[in-house]
């Protein structure tokens, strides 16, 4: 059985400004398909905290899914962080730059050179293309493990997660039919 940990990234989630929902569904839903929680930690929009937290993380489980800090601006640092925790540069993938272009194209709006940021991932990523919004996403892979950066906006990982995550893990995984289930008693 995988074991998972979940970082949330976002200053704002930290100091209590919004509330973190993405954290309980990711757990909800892959326990559901045998996937064994380890911790879910959350940490300000700090790249060096960040990378240092991905690599504890690496050294106890299989998974790593971050959700935030993907957006165009300076303080959306996951990209800095994932590829500073696995050693990597960031790289410009001209894909997702397009995709992000034809997402500013659909919505009648121009980009700016911050959105250009968001085409930068590690070296050797494996995109994951995000149609519901401008955030790219994307895997690294380290070793037997992997770490998935998803975006911190709900509806778009939710969205995500279904679509390319989940049959990603399960074909990486094999899960099988292992369900966790909780129950609440009162």
């Amino acid at each position: 059985m995988p074991t998972l940990e979940i970082i949330t990234i976002g200053t704002e989630l930290l100091l209590g400004e919004i509330t973190d929902t993405n954290s309980t569904y990711i757990a909800r839903t892959l326990r559901d398909h045998g996937i064994d929680i380890f911790r879910i930690i959350t940490i300000g929009d700090n790249p060096a905290r960040i990378a240092s937290t991905i690599r504890e993380s690496l050294s106890r489980a299989d998974i790593i899914i971050t959700t935030g800090g993907l957006g165009p601006t300076v303080d959306d640092p996951t990209r800095l962080a994932v590829a500073k925790a696995t050693d990597r540069e960031l790289v410009f993938d001209p894909k997702l730059w397009e995709d992000i272009l034809n997402r500013f194209t659909y919505y009648g709006r121009q980009p700016t050179d911050n959105n250009r940021r968001q085409a930068f991932i590690p070296e050797g990523a494996i995109e994951v293309h995000n149609p519901v919004g401008t955030a790219p996403c994307f895997i690294v892979e380290v070793g037997d493990s992997c770490i998935i950066s998803l975006p911190g906006v709900p509806r778009e990982m939710e969205f995500i997660l279904h679509e390319s995550i989940i049959p990603y893990l399960s074909q990486k995984y094999v899960l099988k039919n292992q369900i966790i289930k909780a129950t609440v008693l009162h």
